[in-house]
């Protein structure tokens, strides 16, 4: 009896384990989860959040410490903006940007350090904004869509 009673024991065993197995991959996974113990004291800075829309322009005025700008993509189609540079206030700056050409555009702008700090979609036929939370210093404004930006679609962006 002491063999039959074994070998029913040693399935009823590895049925536990396969209970058991998934809880315990579970809480392991959960421990890699976990925070650090360990703090820091620097903090970095959190990234403008853009705003994108489709609206074209507001007719209220801009509110103390917001500027708006308009830039558009030439309608024939060359590979260059209307401007070369623009300048806005500190603050939140919206840039209506409008392409009316047969080609995808976009404009995006990064900072003096090379980091891009939002961008519309590349579209064509139409208007889009994009307002920005950006710093006094100088900012650059550019097409992402392949080639354009060194075929010279690009400019200065200004911001006091």
């Amino acid at each position: 009896m002491r063999t039959h009673a074994a070998a029913q024991a040693r399935p009823r065993r590895h049925r536990r384990i396969w209970l058991v197995l998934p809880a315990l991959v579970g809480l392991v996974a959960l421990a890699g989860c976990g925070g650090s113990s360990s703090s820091s004291t620097k903090e970095a800075a959190p990234a403008p959040t853009p705003t994108v829309s489709t609206s074209t322009t507001t007719s209220s005025a801009p509110a103390s410490g917001a500027s708006n700008v308009s830039l558009s993509a030439n309608p024939s189609g060359q590979l260059e903006y209307n401007t070369k540079s623009l300048s806005a206030k500190a603050g939140k700056v919206t840039i209506a940007f409008t392409n009316q050409a047969p080609l995808g555009h976009d404009v995006a702008v990064e900072s003096s350090s090379g980091q891009q700090v939002g961008a519309t979609p590349v579209f064509s036929g139409g208007s889009k904004t994009l307002s920005l939370e950006l710093k006094p210093g100088t900012y650059k404004f550019f097409c992402t869509v392949p080639g354009h930006r060194q075929a010279g679609m690009e400019g200065t962006l200004t911001v006091q």
